[in-house]
């Protein structure tokens, strides 16, 4: 079985839990559903980190103590980059150490019905970058990508809604999930190209990537076992760049060739975890779980400086020519920076490929 064939069995066990929902499976085989959340994407810089130590506890462990329903926090490098929705958003003062985008994202969710993914095993980002991804860049739609163990949220700018429903209802059946139910939405029917976004279509910037050369693991948790974790998950964290004791306090030489990257998101009740090998090794094996095979992932880092959000087509230049290769990838846009992870097999031909694609003159 393909390491990430549960993704599929989530979906369909999603669908299940829909009441009411009888669907013609010769005539369309995926939905596409806009969730009931409005979030924010946000930036803690790392000197800042511990004046918000006190809400981020609060949102990751203290869950009756918060309303906050769609909560994800990655840590880079640069920054941490947290989304969470608007519950969540008041747990997070101003300060001069907080970024804040300045749009409202609406989060969608692709669901299978049915007959998703039989005739290919490549699942993730890859499965919709041909019928979400791609029809969004060529309408100059900007993306906010965050994959999780059990599914793909594609977050989208809520001014762009009308553009997003025009532009992707001929191959979906679109939803909107309003208080718990799931209600069929179409766009108007509006004269002059009411799909179109009105933005005179860019020719995207190719950008460069960095493949390092940690090996990845995703994985999830059972939301009851996280108290059995959270000294670990804390340390990590929160105090992952402190010296350990008994280190010597000589700062050790930066490895260029390994990216911090460390992703925790409780969303909707699920846990979703990412993080490297040696991250992985501190938590205690028998209460992490991820697919059958346990297979491994490799990162490709996108981007030479920070990425802006109004940019198009960063995430189609990657998923793109991997949907081509039938590769499957997990992709985790953050405030500076895009991620891929593909499977640790695939990584050579990975290479190949967006090597290739920076070589080509780019198309008139």
């Amino acid at each position: 079985m393909h390491g990430t064939d549960w993704r599929v069995w989530f979906a369909l066990e999603e669908e299940r839990k829909e009441p009411g929902r009888e669907r013609d499976h010769q005539t369309t085989t995926m939905d596409l559903h806009i969730l009931d959340h409005r979030l924010r994407v946000t930036s803690i810089s790392k000197n800042g980190l511990e004046n918000y130590t006190h809400p981020l506890i609060k949102l990751i462990f203290l869950r009756n103590r918060t309303r906050c329903k769609f909560f994800s926090l990655t840590e880079t490098p640069e920054n941490y980059t947290v989304v969470l929705d608007e519950e969540g958003f008041k747990e997070l003062q101003a300060s001069e150490d907080l970024q804040v985008e300045g749009s409202v994202w609406l989060p969608l969710n692709v669901v299978s019905n049915g007959n998703a993914s039989s005739s290919s095993q490549a699942v993730g980002v890859t499965k919709i970058a041909r019928s979400v991804i791609a029809p969004l860049a060529q309408q100059h739609v900007s993306v906010f990508m965050l994959s999780t163990y059990q599914t793909d949220f594609i977050l989208v700018k809520e001014k762009d809604l009308s553009v997003v429903i025009g532009t992707l209802e001929e191959e979906f059946d679109i939803f909107r999930e309003v208080g718990g139910e799931s209600v069929p939405v179409h766009s108007p029917c509006e004269p002059n190209g009411f799909q179109k976004n009105g933005k005179e279509a860019l020719q995207p910037t190719v950008h460069p990537v960095l493949i390092p050369l940690n090996q990845f693991c995703v994985m999830s948790l059972d939301p009851d076992t996280l108290p059995a974790i959270a000294t670990t998950l804390i340390d990590v964290l929160f105090y992952s760049n402190s010296p350990k004791e008994g280190a010597s306090s000589a700062p050790s030489p930066p490895e260029l060739d390994r990216v911090k990257f460390f992703s925790f998101s409780l969303i909707d009740g699920y846990i979703s975890l990412v993080m490297d090998t040696e991250a992985q090794r501190q938590f205690p094996a028998d209460l992490l779980f991820t697919s059958s095979s346990g297979e491994l992932w490799r990162m490709v880092r996108i981007g030479g400086q920070p990425l802006g959000f109004d940019e198009c087509g960063i995430v189609a230049q990657i998923s793109q020519p991997l949907a081509e290769s039938d590769i499957s990838a997990y992709y985790i846009s953050t405030f500076s920076f895009d991620h891929a992870l593909v499977p640790e097999e695939d990584i050579v031909s990975v290479t190949a490929v967006l090597q290739q694609q920076r070589k080509e003159p780019a198309a008139s």
